[in-house]
């Protein structure tokens, strides 16, 4: 399986800010926290990393392609902070319903680590919420590992 990326378009990149607030409202949730927390959070972080309604500087979205240029999914990776230029984040990475479980996004990390690194990066990290097990065990499976682990207990 030989994936591609392209960069998103104008007309996409809205599409996708507009429905990522909307995703990642509904996953902090399903993580426990109100949904008033939750909108507030994904408000405050895309007004930080897409100012005035455009990717931030040296935040990169690209639609992840298969072999025959069908669009699978999509991935969002950029610096985590200006403070320490050599840490990339993979802020998101979706693989389309239907192509789940066949191998497109362990394919779209390795895409994502080569891209970070092209551009400089030394280390790459993401977030996953702990509901999440089919991704915690494809990151732990291609390497990655648990810098902090955040727990609640309702009570």
């Amino acid at each position: 399986m030989a994936l591609s990326l392209r960069p998103l378009t104008d007309e996409e990149v809205s599409d996708y800010i507009e429905g990522d607030v909307e995703r990642y409202v509904e996953e902090r949730v399903k993580s426990g926290e109100s949904p008033d927390a939750a909108r507030r959070i994904a408000t405050e972080q895309r007004e930080m990393l897409f100012p005035k309604g455009a990717p931030g500087e040296d935040q990169l979205l690209f639609r992840v392609l298969d072999d025959n240029g069908i669009a699978v999914g999509t991935l969002w990776i950029g610096p985590q902070s200006t403070s320490e230029p050599g840490l990339f984040w993979v802020w998101d990475v979706r693989i389309e319903e239907m192509y789940r479980g066949k191998g497109y996004g362990r394919a779209a990390m390795a895409l994502a680590e080569v891209e970070a690194r092209s551009r400089g990066a030394t280390e790459l990290g993401l977030n996953v919420f702990g509901h999440n097990q089919v991704a915690l065990r494809l990151y732990e499976s291609m390497g990655y590992t648990a810098r902090s682990i955040r727990m609640k207990k309702s009570l």
